[in-house]
């Protein structure tokens, strides 16, 4: 039996390692126990490794970009909020910049700075750390009583965990968090990707693999619900062998709550930025300034080379056509595409690959003022182990670090 600790965090990853800096800082012993080697590891991929620490804006933007849940933050974010975040990692010496979409990244675009920073910051206020898995949370009485960690026991006030979701597994995110709290009364919300590239039915997306288009609207369209739109939004997308991805896509994503192949329909505007005149107008342009040319050949300026043949296809006009002989009909038609180029969703791509985790902790059984369980004494949640998520844009780290202070102002 080790001797009694003030609080064990299970978990260095950011909500862990914020949690466990704060209470050190409140001059309690703090060990933190985890599976890697390399601490904050998931952390250090993040963003594509450039690390999105959060978002330059308000509390209540921060609340109304979470895909669930969002009110259940708004004791975290009055103790933390994105300014307070930006200010900490400045005072640990991680210079930052604000980005398009106010997202906020290390000026280095280098994530290992700021887990760096975050392992350095603990140490000096003398966290201590184990490269052990836990592999049960003890309790008595009702409250926890410490945990067991490489065939060891030790005593501990409280116990935070702070294990991450389901997603990335070789980072150690493999929803052990879910299987603590479960193993001590609480409910888990389904686990499901969020934040997930998605796969379609249609063979066009490997035809233009690689392709990224910026600058576009999307639209997804719940063929369950009257083909009720669910999602709308405006930025890059990206092509892939297997579907679409990108920023844009990841987002959407999040709104496909019970997947099912064929369900979702998403629409991509590829011209939003042209009202549906001056689009018109364009394409007259472009089929006059060709007009003995074949209509394959008249699309250079208006599409990039990747796409031209698939919006041929799908407008129905054939590729030899003279622009001269184009009638107004099929101008109609090619209008049509490029407004509503259309996928239907075959479903997401696996949970191991989506940047979070939707689903988790159930919120109701854990108190917003302070992360503790309502269900254990002296049991503490904090991150992506709990049913919050948010879109992509530094939103789902902010929620990691406000839910990690709270925890451990309160621990």
């Amino acid at each position: 039996m080790i001797n009694q600790i003030d609080l064990i965090v299970i978990g260095a990853g950011p909500a862990g390692m914020m949690a466990a800096g704060t209470a050190a800082e409140y001059g309690k012993s703090v060990l933190v126990f985890d599976k890697n080697e390399k601490l904050g590891r998931k952390l250090r991929i993040t963003g594509k490794g450039r690390c999105n620490v959060t978002n330059n804006c308000d509390n209540d933007t921060v609340i109304k970009s979470c895909i669930a849940n969002g009110r259940f933050l708004y004791s975290a974010l009055s103790v933390f909020n994105t300014q307070d975040c930006m200010e900490f990692f400045e005072n640990l010496g991680v210079k930052l910049k604000t980005e398009r979409g106010n997202r906020v990244f290390p000026v280095s675009d280098d994530a290992d700075e700021i887990a760096d920073a975050m392992v350095k910051w603990c140490e000096q206020n003398g966290v201590k750390f184990e490269r052990t898995p836990v592999t049960e949370i003890l309790t008595e009485d009702g409250a926890v009583s410490g945990v067991i960690a490489g065939g060891k026991k030790y005593k501990a006030n409280s116990v935070l965990i702070a294990t991450g979701g389901a997603s990335y597994k070789a980072t150690g995110s493999t929803g052990d968090g879910y299987k603590f709290a479960e193993s001590l009364g609480h409910s888990i919300k389904p686990i499901t990707p969020s934040l997930s590239a998605l796969t379609t039915m249609d063979a066009d997306c490997p035809k233009m693999q690689g392709l990224s288009l910026r600058n576009i609207a999307v639209k997804v369209i719940d063929t369950e619900k009257k083909n009720k739109v669910i999602f709308e939004d405006f930025g890059e997308m990206l092509f892939t062998h297997f579907g679409i991805s990108g920023p844009v896509i990841l987002s959407a994503s999040s709104h496909m709550r019970d997947m099912k192949p064929g369900r979702f329909k998403v629409s991509v505007n590829l011209k939003p930025a042209l009202d549906d005149d001056q689009l018109d107008k364009r394409l007259l342009r472009d089929l006059e300034k060709n007009l003995n040319r074949n209509f394959s050949n008249s699309l250079d300026e208006l599409l990039p080379q990747k796409m031209i043949d698939v919006v041929i296809e799908r407008s129905g006009i054939a590729p030899d056509t003279k622009c001269n002989s184009i009638t107004k009909e099929q101008r109609k038609a090619l209008f049509d595409v490029l407004r509503n180029f259309e996928f239907s969703v075959n479903g997401f791509r696996s949970l191991n690959e989506a940047i979070v985790t939707g689903g988790g902790v159930n919120v109701k059984e854990v108190n917003p003022k302070t992360m503790e369980s309502k269900l254990v004494s002296g049991l503490f949640f904090a991150g992506e182990v709990l049913d919050v998520d948010a879109y992509t844009g530094g939103f789902n780290l902010q929620i990691a670090f406000c839910t990690g202070r709270l925890a451990g102002i309160n621990a």
